[in-house]
């Protein structure tokens, strides 16, 4: 299988926060170095910051909020758009939200949340319904939950296996554990893969 270099993007993800000076790796022959890459739907720049997929959806969720005014404008009901409006603009605010938000700053979520607000003053949202940091805790909790146990039993054999050691002997009996692996150091709470391995294992 050959690479095709005129579809391939290079990108160095670095650490935004430290002030280390990199020594960056000369370029890859025909093959262009960028800072921002799009990944199932989710825009991830070299520092793994998150600021450019809000921009994103937040520009698509607009786009969208006029679509709705005009339906609304034709005639459909209040209950209608709220309909549309949770299966079309905020299903696409909560886009795979487990893997990202945990990378997203203070303000990233007060742009999020000034998004379903500018939703509720249109009456595309009801006001009485869950903001949108309700809709991510939920997502994400749903996630570890179905996902989670299933993935950790079969970490052995996956490509998880190098975040455990071997099954644990316990020698005293306490409350039930929902796995009994051995893990390694918890070193960053944003990734969702640590979330998932940690959750619920006391």
């Amino acid at each position: 299988m050959r690479l095709n270099r005129a579809k391939s993007a290079e990108i160095i993800f670095t650490e935004s926060q430290r002030q280390t000076s990199y020594i960056l790796p000369p370029p890859i022959p025909d093959i262009s170095r960028v800072t921002t890459v799009k990944i199932f739907g989710i825009t991830i720049t070299n520092h793994l910051s998150m600021g450019e997929h809000v921009r994103d959806v937040i520009g698509k969720c607009a786009q969208s909020l006029y679509a709705l005014k005009l339906l609304r404008n034709h005639g459909m009901s209040d209950y209608s758009l709220w309909v549309v409006y949770k299966a079309v603009v905020l299903s696409k605010s909560l886009h795979a939200s487990p893997a990202w938000q945990g990378f997203t700053s203070a303000e990233d979520k007060q742009c999020l949340e000034a998004s379903v607000r500018r939703a509720v003053r249109s009456g595309l949202y009801a006001a009485d319904d869950p903001l949108l940091s309700h809709w991510l805790q939920t997502w994400t909790t749903t996630y570890l939950q179905t996902y989670g146990t299933i993935r950790i039993t079969h970490c052995a054999n996956s490509y998880l296996a190098y975040l455990i050691k071997l099954i644990t002997c316990k020698t005293y009996n306490l409350r039930p554990r929902s796995h009994s692996f051995s893990l390694t150091i918890k070193t960053d709470s944003r990734n969702c893969i640590n979330r998932m391995l940690f959750k619920d294992i006391y």
